[in-house]
């Protein structure tokens, strides 16, 4: 999750310095559109991508693990907040010793 993050802000640290710049050569209307279609399709429409396919990847840890009845899961991570670790499918961090219901 941290990685959609941190490529969603590169991304805005980039689009949106060269939106400001771009407004000097084109007209108030046309970059107001172009601001705000390369705002959603630099920044916004990738992200929602990133989140999709994170949500997929991990869709088996989160509704049906040991992991995910446990109060120490932060489902949002796929993380075990006890031992900073992100569970799998074949792989839970504390193997099961840690585990407290919610």
């Amino acid at each position: 999750m941290g990685d959609i993050i941190f490529w969603t802000i590169i991304r805005s640290a980039i689009t949106i310095p060269a939106i400001w710049i771009l407004r000097s050569y084109i007209n108030e209307q046309l970059w107001l559109l172009i601001g705000i279609a390369s705002i959603y399709l630099i920044i916004i429409h990738p992200a929602f991508l990133s989140y999709r396919k994170f949500i997929e990847n991990f869709k088996e840890v989160i509704d049906s693990s040991l992991c995910s009845t446990c109060k120490h899961f932060d489902a949002s991570a796929v993380l075990c907040m006890k031992h900073d670790k992100h569970p799998t499918e074949n792989y839970i961090p504390c193997e099961g010793e840690h585990w407290e219901p919610k």
